[in-house]
């Protein structure tokens, strides 16, 4: 067995070299439909409980069971939570793919593995632990219909040891994971991973690198996944209709809505719910239900991947045109067609900012975390009701259906924002209105909800062509003024969506442009530039679209700067080359990753070392 060990750098230093602390990636290899994914979150959380910085991703087939899954966790002392491309540290209790994860290791990782695998045959220059799974889970286990269930929490008892996890941070999480409502099957479980971890004490001798110590950097955090805290973030925003179709990765937000709603939205006299949510036929049906709910004055929302943003078209082109509210979430997966329908992408943003034939665009929130999953589904409600258009809020699997570290989220108290509705003692003082009219300036005419009761209230809302009265119209000059007025309207949008987030710095002749969940990876690529190879960046982190004109200043600032996001075709460099100057443009580059899996720190840093000529 060799004695190397591999620094953080990737360097080797021998056993007498110094240890690698709290600043490695740990990737459980299984069956999907095994029950791993308890033990998974029991050995996350336990890292994350001992105040280190921590995150974990689960890539798993799109069939039911029996296919290969794995799990990734990363703890970084450091605060890095985006995916690393190393893997450092293998559980390998899957047989059909045991050969190929090992192959995959770098010189001087650790391996645990099912005994009879042999896996210590392949490589002679890794840290190879065996453990008699089946062995050890018979004694804690009489039940052999659960024994393929618990014996995962045997390999979370040898990790514990090999790394020097607390094992009282160990059992709390476990009974975290299980609940009060599980005592029995939580001890079980407790019995198998003390079961590991005493084989391992008994029986393993540690010759790799790793190991944690206790930090404070997650205290007061949650973990939460990204599609629960947009559920949250819907029902604080005032939500009351909701419309689904099922569909990966997007199908975990809209149970956890109607979760949350069974519980906070019920008249408290009554019992009764005060809330509609309807599982439609289709994506198609879905998205039109909501618009008339917007329409009738709710605040409504559905939530879908790319395959249903795609049948969405013909309805979110009459949201559009006839300028009815509503909010679209989209839960971007690997494309086109079916795709890869749980792997990850950045995949939808270009076909969704022109959504439908025609002229269209529609504005695009871009949160990175579960505290904006949150606190954007509350402005993106706010944005369709003042501006009278779907709004689409674009996350992607990797942070809706992941865990994530999280500050807890912050109650709003700002007033909901309803936008331009006239009420009957509006109507009567002003003694009528034209719905498509713009009288402020701004693009956006004013508008009356169902049962206004007042005679001037009543207006057809329409798909077709119409004038400022939302009168049938196909005279040119009528529509024209009517689609230059909504391009009009998106342009006032620029002042109202979220200002980017920016790091500049005065010495950086690049920087970096990323959304959503590449920031991560961004981040933490800026710092390899600047360790490995002195090279400093300034940062752009752009939270919507329309862009605003910061977009630009940044732009003019810097000799290049590098358009990081997460698929094949560079969709979001597309969408700023519709609006930039010729010269602008020249500036830009392109850093892509389409892999399916999140994007990693190292494929940001590569890239932008081969187009430096570094």
């Amino acid at each position: 067995m060799s004695t190397l060990q591999i620094s953080p750098a990737g360097e080797s230093t021998g056993n007498a070299g110094r240890q690698v602390i709290n600043d490695f990636s740990i990737q459980v290899a299984t069956v999907n439909g095994s029950g791993s994914q308890t033990a998974n979150n029991v050995l996350m959380r336990s890292i994350f409980q001992m105040g280190i910085p921590v995150s974990g991703k689960n890539m798993f087939p799109s069939n039911i069971a029996g296919l290969p899954t794995w799990f990734t966790i990363r703890a970084s002392r450091h605060g890095f939570i985006g995916r690393k491309k190393e893997v450092d540290f293998l559980v390998a209790m899957n047989g059909e793919t045991a050969i190929e994860d090992v192959a995959g290791l770098a010189s001087g990782a650790a391996c645990v593995y099912d005994e009879p695998l042999k896996l210590n045959e392949q490589r002679d220059d890794l840290h190879f632990y065996p453990v008699p799974f089946d062995k050890l889970v018979g004694p804690v286990c009489p039940q052999p219909k659960l024994r393929k269930l618990v014996r995962n929490m045997i390999y979370d008892g040898v990790v514990a040891y090999l790394l020097d996890i607390d094992m009282e941070e160990m059992r709390k999480a476990l009974f975290k994971q299980f609940g009060p409502k599980k005592i029995k099957a939580a001890e079980l479980n407790s019995g198998a991973l003390v079961a590991g971890y005493d084989y391992a004490a008994q029986n393993l001798s540690k010759t790799d690198p790793f190991r944690v110590e206790r930090m404070n950097e997650t205290a007061g955090k949650i973990i939460i996944d990204g599609n629960s805290a947009s559920a949250l973030g819907c029902v604080f925003a005032g939500v009351t209709v909701a419309t689904w179709y099922p569909i990966t990765p997007s199908s975990s937000m809209m149970e956890a809505v109607i979760e949350y709603m069974r519980r906070f939205r019920r008249d408290p006299e009554t019992g009764k719910a005060t809330y509609a949510i309807i599982q439609a036929e289709d994506e198609l049906a879905s998205v039109g239900m909501a618009l008339g709910a917007g329409w009738a004055g709710a605040r409504s929302l559905t939530a879908t991947a790319g395959p249903g943003i795609s049948l969405m078209s013909e309805f979110v082109g009459l949201g559009y045109y006839a300028e009815a509210p509503c909010v679209i979430f989209d839960v971007q997966r690997v494309g086109p067609s079916t795709g890869l329908p749980t792997r990850t992408m950045q995949g939808d943003i270009l076909s969704t900012a022109l959504l439908s034939h025609g002229d269209t665009q529609h504005p695009l929130y871009f949160p990175r975390c579960p505290e904006e999953c949150f606190s954007m589904a509350c402005e993106a409600f706010d944005l369709a009701e003042r501006f009278q258009t779907p709004v689409f809020v674009m996350t992607d699997l990797d942070l809706g259906m992941n865990n994530w570290m999280a500050d807890p989220f912050t109650y709003p108290e700002k007033p909901l924002d309803r936008g331009k509705v006239l009420t009957a003692d509006d109507l009567e003082r002003l003694g009528g209105f034209e719905r498509y009219r713009d009288v402020d300036g701004d693009g956006v005419g004013y508008r009356t909800l169902p049962a206004t009761r007042h005679p001037g209230a009543a207006y057809f809302t329409r798909g077709s062509g119409h004038n400022a009265k939302a009168q049938y119209s196909e005279r040119e000059d009528d529509y024209v003024n009517n689609v230059d007025r909504l391009k009009h309207k998106f342009e006032t949008m620029r002042k109202f969506v979220p200002a980017p987030e920016i790091e500049l710095d005065p010495e950086a002749a690049a920087g970096l442009i990323c959304v959503g969940t590449t920031h991560q990876a961004a981040q933490e690529s800026r710092w390899q530039l600047r360790q490995e190879y002195n090279l400093r960046t300034s940062y752009m982190r752009l939270l919507a679209y329309p862009f605003r004109h910061e977009l630009v200043e940044f732009i003019r600032r810097h000799e290049q700067v590098y358009i990081v996001e997460q698929n094949r075709d560079g969709q979001l460099l597309a969408l700023m080359r519709l609006e930039l100057d010729p010269g602008d443009i020249a500036r830009l580059r392109s850093v892509r990753y389409y892999g399916g899996l999140p994007i990693d720190a190292r494929t940001i840093t590569d890239s932008i070392v081969a187009q430096e000529g570094l």
